[in-house]
């Protein structure tokens, strides 16, 4: 089995000013190609860490993915010290310079030498061209006790890694290794938390054979669980998954890794009918979750973002007085904007939340975190409240997969 490594580099990413996504991106790429990734480590843009991280992954891993510090400023130390490191020298590389110039003269820019030596390689590296940008990946390798390593050094700019990693780096590596079967099953489960989930599963994790392992990965009022199997001699994944899912289909959203929104776009598909949403306290991120789906205009409609009282009153027609005696954040108000954004946008479902997000603004009997969503039909609105205990951003997104969940689960029941 072919083990791999990844370091990214950049002091944006310790501070948490960048979240890292190429590590995730990297990851699954080399998943899906039959690679295994055993290792992640994130340093700064300091030689020292960089050093270290290299001579200490080499050690675990026969092939070192690096993502970051290729740009052309000077805290952009990557490439001279990669070309320290493997003994070369510094040399600029036609073809990337004649990227790069072509880039620049297609937006019409001045090519400056900050940019020119962007072009500049060390000279015992290949070169892999970058299609978007104007930093090159770059492959070194190295023998170790009769053992060859393979390093693969990719820009820090998602876009770019990304091509590079697909075009150039995957094709790479499964035409000089030999991959590994992995295969993963996973399902999504709604309204159950991990730990109950994990005591209604413990006699399934125990039978599981050796070369099958679950997974628990919750994620906002959600529960992802996933099987894996890896270089199987005879697979049985598909058996396991069939039994995992009628242990837990009380709980079962999708068989597939999908996000609430897409399983609920296409159980609007399927049905030929349509959404709208009014939303108060997450400000549109519902709207955004639906809208992120490509072909969505078949089943969205669109949204009222009603955030004041006097939106609500003006767009989705929710009765002043309703909102002076029950307030903004009550079953009333929010089945008055359900009603109210169905009317105006006549779609066939809809979904109005308001609540308190927080920090502040919570009363007694309204603390942060309270919400009301109301899903449902024209001839049919069912409203439910619920209490959130986390920050302002959390409280939002657990709102929005809630939302998603509870009209998904109207649209099921009937057809009972």
């Amino acid at each position: 089995m072919t083990n791999a490594s990844i370091i990214t580099i950049g002091d944006e990413l310790l501070i948490g000013q960048v979240i890292d996504t190429n590590s995730a991106l990297i990851a699954q790429q080399m998943n899906n190609a039959g690679f295994v990734v055993t290792r992640r480590v994130a340093v700064g843009d300091d030689y020292e860490a960089i050093e270290t991280a290299l001579s200490e992954e080499k050690k675990h891993s026969d092939i070192i993915l690096i993502t970051g510090g290729l740009g052309p400023t000077a805290d952009d130390i990557t490439k001279p010290l990669l070309c320290k490191y493997f003994g070369g020298k510094m040399i600029v590389n036609d073809v990337v310079l004649e990227n790069i110039t072509a880039i620049f003269k297609a937006i019409k820019k001045q090519l400056t030498s900050r940019n020119i030596k962007q072009a500049e390689v060390p000279d015992v590296c290949t070169v892999l061209p970058n299609k978007i940008g104007t930093a090159p990946g770059m492959v070194f390798y190295e023998t170790i006790n009769k053992t060859e390593k393979v390093f693969i050094s990719m820009p820090g700019v998602p876009q770019e890694m990304k091509g590079i990693m697909v075009d150039e780096v995957i094709p790479l590596l499964q035409a000089k290794y030999k991959t590994t079967k992995i295969e993963h099953r996973t399902l999504l489960c709604a309204d159950v938390g991990e730990s109950t989930l994990a005591d209604i599963l413990s006699d399934f994790e125990e039978k599981l054979p050796l070369t099958i392992k679950l997974a628990y990965l919750p994620n906002y009022s959600m529960v992802r669980l996933r099987l894996t199997e890896i270089d199987a001699l005879k697979s049985n994944i598909g058996n396991y998954f069939i039994a995992l899912q009628n242990i837990v289909k009380e709980y079962l959203v999708t068989t597939e890794d999908e996000s609430m929104e897409q399983v609920l776009g296409k159980l609007l598909k399927v049905k030929g009918k349509t959404m709208c949403t009014a939303e108060s306290c997450t400000g549109g991120y519902i709207a955004h979750l639906i809208t992120s789906i490509a072909g969505s205009s078949s089943f969205y409609d669109g949204s009222v973002i009603s955030y004041s009282y006097q939106a609500k009153e003006d767009l989705v027609h929710v009765n002043n007085i309703t909102l002076i005696e029950k307030g903004a954040v009550s079953e009333d108000v929010v089945k008055e904007m359900a009603a109210g954004v169905l009317k105006n946008i006549h779609s066939d479902y809809a979904i109005a939340v308001s609540g308190i997000m927080g920090p502040d603004g919570g009363l007694p009997d309204k603390p942060v975190g309270t919400v009301w969503i109301c899903v449902g039909s024209k001839n049919n609105l069912k409203a439910h409240k619920f209490r959130f205990r986390y920050d302002r951003e959390l409280n939002i997104k657990l709102t929005a997969t809630n939302a998603l969940n509870m009209l998904r689960k109207f649209i099921l029941d009937e057809e009972d």
